[in-house]
């Protein structure tokens, strides 16, 4: 029975009451003070209930229910990683499922919060069959050349074409097909969703699904397994989509909550095709679709772009998209003007807040204006995305920020095209978060003033124009420049030394050229680094060449002229736009894959804690399978 204080209050005889509230209460306040504590003491008590189980048990306490039955702690575990609670609450499932493939798949989900898929290879040896008993149908040295489906898919987590013995140790990532071998395979990119957004248009017939125009890999949007002995098909994880698999399987890629859409147009009308070069053109009253490239071909001519929706593969949480970003956000910044609404646009929104508050774009669609950010003395203004959604900005001209002394200005979760954001007049602040300024031949950024602090958080942005009095701080972002060549960080002028800077978790492509390196941690500069005062500042756990003038270094690579070609960080690609943009290559040296102050890797993904997953992995592995067997890991993507 709960302590309510007011039923207490009313069971006191009417005399106490009456001289009570002759008196101001004091005795009602008195109870309402026990009740309160009494309060307490019973929800204490009902958590005392709930810390029994793993599932509804505070943090705390997970660590001593799993020392109940006997469960190792792995080093380096944080929230990006994977979930404890998940590891205990199955390990007594995974010691009765020993060994199996189901239980290996959902023990790599949980260790690593990767997709992933585990294969018996022995199931795939080729085998001299034995006529009289145990034929084994699938099992022909041969593969079948009139299915394509087996033929798309050897050598990868799906293959069922049967191979020779490989004697290699598949634990080296070299041998697979072995009786005692079993592979873990992993997706590190996910399947990042755009919803509702306009087409690019090249013409009346002709599209591109990605908002600026790029040729866009298609990926699957992952179905949630629902059976733990279910093994992961091609729908269960964030594989890139091909054409064939597509046109023989397109009512389980296309449609409302699935991998892709355009809006209004149903499944009967859609066709697959390779639209490279753009040769090939659909059927009357057929729209065809190019998965791999992200292209759309229309029959007939369209009066205005399709609305699409379409998942694209990245490495994290980084520059614009439609993952969560409500911690960002300035709460208590007042008022909230929204875009779109009725004969409403982003300026027209601006124009209202020039004395603070909030512009919130909540779609993802792409709005083509010329914008100015005029703010007020001591005011804030946030040009924000609604949290989940990704609007593209695609800029007429520069995006002027103009500022009275003390004002501050913050974007957040845009993505930004066509022009280069200028800030003039006497702005104090500058904060980019979760915002992409895409790199091109110009600047991104432009700040010709002195006294003006610049924050760069989880941003993906090109090269960077600041005053040397001004001040940068970068972290968990890329700057590009588009080339090793160029200019990624200097004066206005491009050659002169710029702004005070400070850069973390971070990977630059292009030359530095900065008044003072106050700190550079875990960071991944391709080009020469430049800082007028070497006197002052740190450079620690970071790449850059050797011939940088750079403040004293501390546990830097490469460490020497013998190791600078070996250890020079190599990417899946440095072209944004694509799905591995920015990641570090397999081929990478462990230097800089584990060079990290915390053994992850350095640069811009540092916080996804590669390594650390990897390794925590292979201690599972090896706890979990049985007497004998192998297992090797290898990443899909």
């Amino acid at each position: 029975m709960s302590f309510d204080a007011q039923k207490i209050y009313e069971l006191l005889p009417a005399i106490y009451r009456i001289r009570d509230a002759e008196q101001g209460g004091p005795l009602k306040a008195l109870l309402s003070v026990m009740a309160d504590q009494v309060g307490v003491l019973e929800e204490d008590l009902a958590q005392l209930y709930d810390d029994q189980f793993i599932e509804t048990c505070n943090g705390w306490v997970v660590p001593y229910i799993g020392d109940l039955i006997g469960y190792r702690t792995l080093h380096n575990v944080v929230p990006r990683i994977g979930s404890q609670r998940a590891e205990v609450a199955h390990t007594i499932g995974f010691r009765r499922r020993k060994g199996t493939a189901a239980m290996l798949e959902q023990l790599a989900r949980d260790v690593t919060g990767w997709n992933a898929r585990a294969v018996e290879f022995f199931e795939l040896l080729g085998w001299t069959q034995w006529t009289p008993n145990h034929i084994r149908p699938n099992c022909f040295y041969a593969p079948d050349l009139r299915q394509w489906e087996p033929l798309e898919k050897i050598n990868g987590p799906f293959d069922t074409v049967a191979h020779t013995v490989d004697v290699r140790h598949v634990a080296s990532g070299q041998g697979k097909y072995n009786i005692q071998n079993i592979g873990i395979f992993l997706w590190r990119l996910g399947a990042y969703p755009l919803t509702d957004s306009p087409a690019f248009q090249l013409d009346a017939n002709r599209f591109l699904f990605h908002p600026l125009g790029y040729d866009t890999q298609l990926f699957t949007n992952p179905v949630t397994e629902t059976e733990v002995t279910h093994l992961a098909d091609p729908i269960n994880v964030p594989d890139p989509i091909s054409r064939r698999v597509l046109k023989e399987y397109l009512p389980h890629y296309y449609g409302d909550g699935l991998s892709m859409l355009i809006k209004g147009v149903p499944i009967n009308q859609i066709v697959v095709c390779d639209l490279s070069g753009w040769i090939h053109t659909p059927p009357p009253g057929k729209i065809a679709i190019d998965p791999v490239l992200g292209r759309i071909a229309f029959a007939d001519a369209q009066n205005a772009p399709p609305v699409v929706t379409f998942h694209y593969g990245f490495s994290d949480d980084l520059g614009g998209g439609e993952y969560d970003r409500a911690a960002t956000f300035d709460a208590l910044l007042t008022p909230v003007e929204n875009v779109p609404a009725p004969n409403v646009k982003i300026q027209d929104a601006l124009d209202k807040v020039k004395t603070g508050g909030v512009v919130e774009i909540s779609d993802s669609g792409r709005y083509n204006e010329t914008l100015a950010i005029n703010v007020n003395a001591q005011q804030r203004i946030e040009l924000r995305a609604a949290n989940e959604h990704r609007p593209t900005v695609v800029l007429g001209g520069d995006l002027v920020i103009i500022g009275a002394a003390g004002a501050e200005v913050t974007l957040n979760g845009l993505l930004i095209s066509g022009g280069t954001i200028r800030v003039t007049g006497g702005l104090q602040t500058l904060r980019l978060r979760h915002c992409t300024v895409v790199p091109s031949v110009n600047p991104s950024l432009v700040v010709d003033l002195p006294d003006v602090t610049i924050e760069i958080d989880h941003c993906i942005v090109g090269a960077l124009r600041i005053h040397e009095r001004s001040s940068v701080s970068i972290s968990d972002s890329i700057v590009d420049a588009t080339d090793m060549t160029a200019v990624a960080f200097a004066a206005v002028n491009g050659t002169d030394v710029g702004g005070t800077l400070q850069i973390a978790d971070s990977t630059v492509i292009g030359t530095v050229n900065t008044l003072e390196l106050q700190l550079a941690s875990n960071s991944i500069f391709m080009s020469d680094v430049r800082s007028e005062k070497r006197q002052e500042g740190c450079v620690r756990f970071c790449y850059l060449p050797l011939t940088s003038i750079a403040p004293r270094r501390y546990r830097c690579q490469p460490e020497n002229e013998d190791d600078a070609l070996r250890v020079r960080p190599q990417f899946t690609s440095l072209r944004y736009g694509d799905p591995g943009y920015g990641q570090l290559a397999l081929r990478t040296a462990a230097e800089i894959r584990a060079g990290a102050d915390d053994e992850a890797e350095m640069g811009a993904f540092h916080e996804l804690f590669e390594p650390q997953r990897e390794t925590n992995l292979r201690v599972r592995l090896d706890e979990y399978l049985r007497f004998g067997l192998e297992a090797g890991i290898f990443y899909v993507t």
